[in-house]
């Protein structure tokens, strides 16, 4: 029984870190995930554990890129930490929409949007989007090309467009790469961007979904929870890796072409059988 249910926490975990980090939407693809694969769980810890389970996966942003991100670090000089505090001041304005937002819209968004219908037609409109946009800017020079060209402003806008991805299908990282792009961001900045903004918005998640849920857990609820996890954790550094090497050499339309064709196929799928 056990190892079943932990079977299926290793392959959420393996679509958390796949999924959480390209411009394809996790929660959309938990959420069509979870039609098919059930967890033998209340209702309560399976809300818990779909947001939870993103710890892991931003545990590896952490690790990655925990040097860029330590303004306290002994190696760098006194100009490199005050850089380096100034990228998490733009990652705090850039996650303000979101977190106030998301805190009273939550329950609402949960209740009305978590479902397939929402899911499919945001991963078509968002991969029509990807194109679109990227076509339209084949060929233009960025305007953004280091954080220390990223204004408060500019963060504050990015940070409006990840309120889009309160919607779910949106995709959180596509929503902001996207904004960015727009804006006149490289894809490198606008995709180490998307990463920063996501730490303090899924701490905040995570610790606002576990005190909803409460700490009280069965003892396979705590092994389900830490192998979903840990599987997030170690995919995520792989897919982040893939990602930031991707991009070094291609744009997003392959992203928004398997974002079509996904909607398209779960659109037809559970109009059929649905």
């Amino acid at each position: 029984m056990i190892f079943i249910e932990l079977l299926k926490a290793v392959f959420l975990g393996v679509v958390e870190g796949i999924t959480e980090w390209l411009p394809i939407s996790s929660t959309g693809h938990m959420i069509l995930v979870e039609e098919f694969i059930q967890l033998n769980a209340s209702a309560e810890f399976k809300e818990m554990f779909f947001v939870v389970i993103q710890l892991g996966a931003i545990l590896a942003v952490v690790l990655l890129y925990f040097n860029k991100l330590n303004p306290f670090s002994p190696k760098k000089s006194t100009q490199e930490k005050k850089d380096t505090m100034s990228i998490w001041y733009k990652v705090l304005v850039g996650v303000l929409p979101a977190a106030v937002l998301g805190l009273l819209f939550d329950d609402w968004l949960n209740e009305h949007l978590y479902n397939y219908w929402t899911v499919a037609i945001m991963l078509i409109v968002y991969g029509i989007l990807f194109i679109i946009i990227e076509n339209r800017n084949k060929g233009k020079e960025s305007s953004i090309n280091s954080f220390k060209d990223l204004t408060y402003n500019t963060a504050f806008l990015i940070g409006m467009f990840q309120v889009l991805s309160l919607i779910p299908g949106t995709s959180r990282s596509g929503a902001t790469i996207l904004g960015a792009i727009l804006i006149g961001t490289s894809r490198f900045i606008a995709t180490e961007y998307s990463f920063f903004l996501s730490i303090p918005v899924m701490f905040g998640a995570s610790f606002l979904k576990l005190v909803k849920f409460g700490f009280e857990f069965t003892g396979m609820e705590v092994a389900i929870l830490l192998t979903g996890m840990l599987v997030a954790f170690v995919v995520s550094v792989i897919a982040i890796k893939f990602l930031m090497g991707y991009i070094k050499h291609n744009d997003f339309k392959a992203f928004g072409w398997y974002r079509i064709i996904l909607g398209i196929l779960v659109l037809g799928y559970f109009i059929l059988f649905g």
